[in-house]
């Protein structure tokens, strides 16, 4: 699974960066030369011009990561699993050593997280069942070396072993974008999805492939899509950012600021702090944190053992503030202004208090209730996001 997340990846965000010291013209020629052949997919040709590049000049962050990501495309040709981990162990620290010397880029950011999630020493598992598993590694070779349709031939075998895997036939999607043949890789794409709708990668990678072709509705809906189905990925969001770069907007800031001014020695002491000027509405959310802190956690959630925040609890005390306000506000109009609860009460109107809740105000404790709660409410989620969060495309001039 690494290599094609790592292809993925690479073609969306490599930028074809400047050389170092322009003034030495034999290092420039031949970075711009590893860049060019980046930016190809010739991860394997190169890999030893980055290799020389990083000898040179070992401070080059951009060569670093160009090294590092060949690194994993060349872990993925090596037969021997323990030769392929120490590859991959190795791109790892090329890698966190382009981030000492100040690369964040994005690129960087989820090579790193991809990388650091994989298994340390062992060999990459990519199917419970053997004979797939053997084909997606044959697979994952082929795609290295840029025999597409071997690649193809060979996930495909590997779906046929193990119809519930969707990395098969994710990777089947990517073999065809590689080939240009967007219409397949695009089927391939929404199966991998249909085999699994709660793995964010197909809907990101199809969304990547319509931006490269213009189609950024259809970029902006599958963005979403890979935030619904793993909102708690950082990948999700930065790949959400980078949709909203290439469209010149920029994602809206959806956060309230709640009070913290209850504070429990036990269940039955229980102290709130009163907020700055009083608000009535602040006091209602405080005060009704504290009852699911007492005994209305047990009654509500009566299978769970010990106090945790919950979504369940976080919706009751939001919206309690919000209609006391809306009462307060209908009886003394010249109420100061309160951004944070004046948001509380647009999300609590349009019915939308749950999902901000899930992804953008929630804690350890309440993402918890995700899963559960994207099970009946996947739309409900994903026009969250579309109202009040994604921009529109912008009008074409």
């Amino acid at each position: 699974m690494l290599l094609i997340l790592v292809f993925a990846l690479l073609c969306t965000l490599v930028p074809r960066a400047a050389a170092q010291d322009d003034s030495d013209a034999t290092y420039k020629a031949e970075r711009d030369k590893a860049v060019a052949l980046f930016n190809e997919q010739k991860f394997l040709e190169a890999l030893p011009l980055f290799e020389d590049l990083s000898a040179k000049r070992p401070k080059d962050d951009k060569v670093l990561l160009g090294l590092g990501a060949c690194l994993v495309s060349h872990s993925a040709t090596l037969s021997d699993a323990g030769a392929a981990a120490k590859e991959r162990d190795r791109a790892l620290q090329v890698l966190l050593r382009a981030r000492e010397l100040g690369n964040n880029s994005g690129l960087l950011q989820n090579l790193v997280q991809i990388l650091q999630a994989e298994p340390q020493g062992g060999p990459i598992q990519y199917s419970q069942v053997p004979a797939a598993d053997e084909a997606m590694h044959t697979a994952e070779a082929s795609f290295a070396r840029r025999d597409y349709d071997d690649a193809i031939k060979n996930y495909s075998r590997a779906l046929e072993l193990d119809p519930n895997n969707a990395a098969a036939a994710l990777f089947v999607g990517d073999s065809y974008f590689a080939k240009k043949d967007f219409e397949n890789a695009g089927k391939w794409y929404s199966r991998s999805t249909e085999i699994d709708p709660n793995s964010e990668t197909a809907y990101r990678y199809h969304a990547d492939m319509l931006t490269k072709n213009g189609d950024m509705e259809g970029a902006r809906t599958k963005s979403i899509e890979a935030v619904v189905a793993e909102p708690y990925n950082p990948i999700t969001w930065r790949a959400l950012g980078v949709w909203a770069d290439a469209n010149h907007v920029q994602l809206a800031r959806v956060h309230i600021n709640v009070p913290n001014n209850v504070a429990q020695k036990d269940p039955k002491n229980i102290t709130i702090t009163l907020p700055a000027g009083g608000a009535p509405a602040w006091l209602a959310y405080s005060a009704c944190r504290v009852l699911w802190q007492g005994e209305k956690f047990q009654k509500e959630l009566p299978k769970e053992r010990q106090y945790r925040h919950s979504l369940a609890e976080e919706t009751d005390c939001l919206t309690s503030a919000a209609k006391v306000w809306t009462e307060l506000s209908a009886k003394k109009p010249s109420l100061p202004a309160d951004a944070d609860m004046a948001l509380a009460v647009k999300l609590y109107q349009a019915g939308m208090i749950e999902p901000y809740i899930l992804l953008n105000g929630a804690d350890e404790g309440i993402s918890k209730d995700y899963d559960a709660y994207r099970e009946k409410n996947r739309a409900k989620l994903e026009l969250y996001l579309s109202q009040f969060v994604v921009p529109p495309v912008p009008a074409k001039r």
